[in-house]
């Protein structure tokens, strides 16, 4: 006869529980860092933008770790992608803006999901502290029943 088998079944539900909001988490965690990686990506664009002038050479990727040897023939002609598919050609300051205006998108967006992040580690906290409780009142009751057997045992 076991007085713990019954919290065995929640104390599971719990585990479980808090594998999937790590789960989750790190998921969250995962899109933060490749946001950044996007955030990076623009800041080496917009210092090329500054830095390069008509008639540098730059290597252009081809795709497949294939890049080619191009002269930029006019350093204000910059196409810049607006999503969704669409891209737009602007002078140099307009494709810098675009590229700031995106990253401060990013920005806010790796807020929200540090918020989320924030709230699924509260509430991990929450349900690990409900897991050690119960695990507590589980001993608790094995000795309070060990302790009744021995006095059983002891009146015999």
């Amino acid at each position: 006869m076991s007085l713990g088998g019954g919290g065995g079944g929640q104390a599971q539900q719990l585990a479980q529980e808090i594998e999937q909001i790590e789960q989750e988490q790190e998921a969250i965690e995962n899109e933060i860092e490749n946001l950044r990686d996007e955030q990076t990506e623009i800041d080496e664009a917009i210092e090329a933008i500054r830095t390069l002038d008509s008639g540098d050479t730059v290597q252009v990727p081809l795709g497949g770790d294939a890049y080619l040897r191009a002269e930029i023939a006019d350093i204000d002609e910059v196409i810049v992608s607006l999503g969704g598919g669409y891209a737009a050609e602007r002078e140099e300051e307009g494709a810098i803006d675009s590229l700031e205006t995106k990253k401060d998108t990013i920005d806010e967006r790796i807020e929200e999901l540090q918020s989320q992040v924030a709230e699924l580690e509260s509430e991990a906290e929450q349900l690990e502290q409900q897991a050690q409780q119960m695990q507590q009142q589980q001993m608790q009751q094995m000795m309070q029943q060990q302790q009744a057997e021995q006095g059983e045992q002891d009146d015999e």
